[in-house]
């Protein structure tokens, strides 16, 4: 009797310790947001999706100092696995991407003289 209350309360645990596992989604990936909303305007960054902020008011309303060069939009594509870094769903290719002095999850693209901001979507 004792090993079978043994061997039970041993699965419990695991099952509790498995469920727990399966809760963590991770940062959303290209097919999750295209999956979603076949129009997401969105580009890939170190391994991290970016989504035009453009209506997000809190982003607009930020005093944001352009930084550092961090990279080119390489390739344009609405196929999420086609999706690398710096690949973008509507910016063209040769886009340049800033980073912000201020650093964070916001970055900026420079098209036709404008300046677009785009937000990190990180899980949590």
């Amino acid at each position: 009797m004792r090993k079978l209350c043994l061997l039970f309360g041993i699965l419990s645990i695991t099952f509790i310790i498995a469920s727990f596992n399966s809760r963590y989604i991770g940062n959303p990936t290209a097919k999750d947001i295209l999956t979603n909303n076949k129009d997401a305007d969105i580009f890939m960054l170190n391994g991290i999706i970016y989504s035009n902020s453009e209506d997000i008011e809190w982003v607009k309303e930020r005093e944001l100092t352009l930084g550092e060069k961090v990279g080119e939009i390489k390739k344009q594509t609405k196929e999420s696995g086609e999706f690398e870094n710096y690949t973008a769903t509507k910016l063209p290719v040769g886009t340049l991407i800033y980073e912000l002095v201020e650093k964070g999850d916001i970055y900026i693209a420079i098209v036709d003289n404008k300046e677009i901001r785009y937000l990190g979507l990180r899980e949590g």
